[in-house]
């Protein structure tokens, strides 16, 4: 389990954060290594269905046997006691949809990295006095980069992260960080496959096409 600062400085080196879950451990674990093959290096896998705890469990195993690189977080955290949980599993992050201050109380300051959900300036003003250095704008396809572009200079000192709304594309990718963003999180869009795709080669491509476009802004 990495620091705060050790987490953050990962994120910033290999700004792309794929979110994704599923029921199958074996989807879960195929999905992660076709990633990893393709350059990714920071993993959000989500609190979202009743194999969360089990398949995050499997997935911190294998990813300490054959990932040594990525780090791998726990996104949808919304209470203390949900971030407890996870980080008792490994998790080397919490990403949160909201904005709890309860939850900065067992990651914060315990070194640990949150990365709070935030819509307004003052969900990102609370997310500020906790100590977070880094806040998800969500979801980024209401938000957009022209509401970044507004609220960036009323917080020069965090960072900001859009989930929703971002394409595996050089436009959206290029809009984003032009509008300040240190990292992207990236759902859906990145895990759409082709309909003729067999395998998860096409993850793989998908991945080191979408790497070649991030970490040039790294």
């Amino acid at each position: 389990m990495k620091t705060l600062d050790a987490a953050l400085q990962h994120i910033l080196t290999y700004p792309i954060l794929p979110v994704f879950y599923h029921d199958d451990a074996s989807i879960c674990l195929e999905t992660i290594k076709a990633c990893y093959a393709g350059g990714i290096r920071v993993f959000e896998f989500v609190n979202r269905g009743a194999k969360a705890k089990d398949n995050f469990a499997h997935l911190v195993q294998q990813r300490d046997e054959h990932f040594p690189e990525m780090l791998l977080g726990i996104g949808t955290i919304k209470s203390k006691e949900e971030a407890e949980n996870f980080l008792t599993l490994g998790a080397d992050f919490i990403v949160s949809p909201i904005t709890d201050a309860k939850i900065a109380q067992v990651t914060i300051q315990k070194d640990i990295l949150w990365i709070p959900g935030c819509m307004t300036p003052t969900e990102i003003s609370i997310a500020e006095k906790t100590g977070a250095p880094l806040a998800k704008l969500f979801p980024g396809n209401l938000l957009g980069t022209d509401f970044l572009k507004a609220i960036k200079p009323l917080f020069p000192h965090m960072r900001f992260m859009p989930t929703g709304g971002v394409s595996p594309t050089a436009e959206s990718i290029d809009a984003w960080f032009d509008a300040g963003v240190s990292a992207v999180g990236m759902g859906s869009k990145l895990f759409e496959k082709p309909a003729d795709a067999e395998g998860y080669q096409w993850l793989v491509d998908k991945a080191k096409a979408l790497t070649n476009i991030v970490y040039k802004k790294a």
